[in-house]
């Protein structure tokens, strides 16, 4: 019987490194252990699941993968309908179940990808690391956590608030809208409560059209005292107004809202806002085209908005009063301004942003129109992709509190495919009213000129010659003009002009106009002086 024993193992060959010191890491060098922990963090950062798989953890690393691919092949998906067909993802992103699931879903993925970093941590084993590297590994850890399902969580919050912000401002249902001779037209109306009102006015009247395949777009603006307007044929106001909106000097268009919903109300059975599609049936039939639908702005809520943006740039032509309280009801007199918007270029926040568009005093209507579409130019001017991820959740909280439409969600889609086809062409206006129109127009409007203008203007849009328009009378485009003559009592307005006029910062004999100056005109009584001052404040250019 022979002795046979194994060989003593040589002192070197007990220190040697296993072959594999992903899956066993006991005995490993410390450099080949640190390099091990953040190749294992950066696999599940960037392919979630493959350090579960190379690590040894096969069954949780595959669900891990398949997880991981089909997230990339919607991801991609996304892509190629953002590239093919625009208003389908949008449409899938703002619809009311296609959203709460991807809510949902956004949430699971950012518990399940957290979940995965805890088990990359335990397969890392820190006990097996030098002491001094435990921490950083500890907080690369955390810090991509932070970065993938924080990120992702995030991202689950604000889809969320896009949600209740789409569902309190726009229809859950409705009727899909066609577009009418080729074109979108929505009613844009800036409804003002205040306590001093009886219900919601709206003093700015703007019909936004859009051509339904280029995006190529037209601003038809509306004063608020246009007189014994004509409501559309299907409209029900017509059988008790079948001349029009003419029941005297206090019926003007902005007063059809009030007067349906407080007399007429029955006439809208199943209607949310009758008022607002009064108003609308009104301003379709004084333009002589179909308005498909309306967006109706509250202007108490509107400086909540201009602030969550973080304010608009603007060039202003002149001086704007922010006005005090009225002393002399009858002839419109205010007391001592309780400040001034200088003109120049101002970033406005949301309080000024709101005078300036709402200021009539020492001007009149006309010049206010200009500004209140200065302010609506900005903001669409300046609510650009960084400001709106940047400030998301505020700008979609706000609008819940400014924002009324009667458009259904499930065209969001469509129309916002629109809107980014349009932003940046040039838009063509008309106001029926100066400078477009004499002063006196609106009290007793000629409906055949207006359609006849109205047609020409979209008609030019719409077969591609914008360029010609400019050639006619009473057509503008670009930054808006300022307002034509002037009803009594105002100040003379400028005639239309370019975005490089130079804004009236000094008198006629060179003296700085100051707001110490603007005030003792006015405690001198001295108005009309003001007025010859701030006449160019309808001119207007955002920045």
């Amino acid at each position: 019987m022979s002795n046979s024993y194994a060989p003593a193992r040589r002192p070197e060959e007990s220190r040697r490194p296993p072959a594999d010191p992903i899956r066993h890491p006991s005995g490993a060098p410390a450099p080949v252990l640190a390099k091990r922990a953040f190749i294992l963090i950066l696999m599940t950062l960037f392919v979630p699941g493959s350090a579960q798989i190379v690590a040894g953890q096969r069954r949780l690393g595959r669900a891990a993968l398949r997880v991981t691919f089909t997230v990339w092949a919607l991801a991609l998906l996304a892509v190629v309908l953002w590239l093919v067909s625009r208003s389908t993802l949008i449409n899938l992103l703002t619809g009311t179940v296609p959203s709460l699931l991807m809510v949902l879903g956004l949430a699971v993925l950012a518990i399940g990808w957290a979940g995965l970093f805890l088990n990359t941590l335990r397969v890392i084993r820190p006990r097996l690391l030098a002491p001094g590297l435990r921490p950083a590994v500890v907080l690369a850890v955390v810090l991509a956590m932070i970065l993938s399902s924080g990120s992702l969580g995030y991202a689950a919050y604000l889809l969320n608030v896009s949600r209740d912000a789409i569902g309190s401002i726009f229809s859950g249902s409705g009727p899909t809208l066609e577009p009418s001779d080729g074109r979108y037209n929505f009613l844009m109306m800036g409804g003002d409560a205040g306590a001093d009102r009886t219900g919601r006015r709206p003093d700015s009247l703007s019909v936004i059209s859009v051509d339904a395949k280029t995006g190529s777009t037209s601003i038809i603006s509306v004063p608020r005292n246009l007189q014994n307007a004509q409501f559309s044929a299907e409209s029900p106001m017509r059988k008790v107004y079948p001349e029009g909106y003419n029941c005297g000097n206090e019926c003007l268009i902005n007063a059809i809202n009030t007067d349906v919903t407080n007399n007429h109300r029955d006439l809208y059975p199943g209607v949310a806002d009758p008022g607002a599609q009064a108003t609308l049936e009104a301003v379709s039939g004084t333009l002589g085209i179909k308005v498909q639908a309306y967006v109706l702005v509250d202007m108490d809520g509107f400086s909540k908005l201009i602030d969550a943006m973080g304010g608009i740039r603007i060039k202003a032509g002149g001086w704007v009063p922010i006005s005090g309280p009225v002393v002399d009801e009858a002839h419109g007199i205010h007391g001592m301004p309780t400040g001034w918007i200088h003109a120049g270029d101002q970033k406005l926040d949301g309080y000024h942003a709101l005078w300036y568009g709402r200021s009539r005093e020492f001007v009149d209507d006309y010049a206010r129109i200009q500004r209140q579409q200065c302010v609506q130019q900005a903001m669409l001017k300046q609510l650009d992709p960084a400001t709106l991820l940047a400030k998301f959740e505020d700008i979609a909280k706000a609008g819940t509190k400014v924002v009324e439409s009667n458009i259904s969600s499930g065209q969001l889609g469509s129309f916002v495919d629109l809107a980014m086809k349009a932003k940046g062409q040039d838009v063509s206006r008309l106001t029926i009213g100066p400078p477009d129109f004499d002063a006196a127009f609106s009290t007793s409007p000629d409906f055949d000129v207006i359609h006849a203008r109205v047609a020409k203007l979209l008609a030019g849009k719409s077969a591609g010659a914008a360029e010609d328009m400019l050639k006619q009378p009473g057509t503008t485009t670009g930054p808006l003009s300022a307002a034509g003559p002037l009803s009594a009592g105002a100040a003379p307005a400028a005639p239309p002009s370019p975005s490089d006029f130079t804004p009236v910062t000094t008198t006629p004999d060179g003296q700085p106009i100051t707001e110490e100056m603007l005030n003792q005109f006015k405690r001198n009584g001295d108005e009309q002086s003001i007025r010859d001052l701030v006449a160019t404040n309808g001119q207007c250019a955002p920045l």
